[in-house]
């Protein structure tokens, strides 16, 4: 919003219209080119900062994706050792799950075999009798 210089009426009888008017329009033609000076420098600036500001942002996005990109190697490390330790524990657990079958199903031939011969000397002797 420009400022239109105005001096007092003293002024303008001292000097007279004229040359007040043209002081006036050399005070409001200054104060115009300084607003239109500063505007420009104030751009330039924010050229500046902007472009900095969109640097800086590009490389915290840049070290962000780095970041990111060991995170993930890590984790898939990390995933493909737990993997790994549960197929290890899956294949113990069958292991010794085959074993124990195997141990309870030779301890039910056993039995099997002791009831059976139980059953036979039992016939037999009631056949004596």
């Amino acid at each position: 919003m420009p400022v239109t210089a105005r001096l007092s009426r003293k002024f303008y009888e001292t000097f007279g219209d004229e040359v007040t008017n043209e002081l006036v329009e050399w005070l409001n033609m200054v104060d115009a080119t300084y607003r239109a000076d500063l505007r420009e420098l104030n751009e330039l600036n924010f050229a500046r900062f902007d472009a900095r500001l969109e640097q800086r942002v590009a490389e915290l996005d840049a070290k962000l994706e780095q970041r990111m990109t060991r995170l993930e190697a890590g984790l898939e490390q990390r995933f493909a050792g737990l993997e790994a330790g549960f197929e290890r524990l899956r294949v113990e657990f069958r292991a010794e799950l085959r074993a124990e079958l195997a141990a309870q199903r030779a301890e039910m031939i056993k039995w099997s075999f002791l009831f059976w011969i139980g059953m036979v000397v039992t016939v037999f002797v009631s056949r004596l009798i």
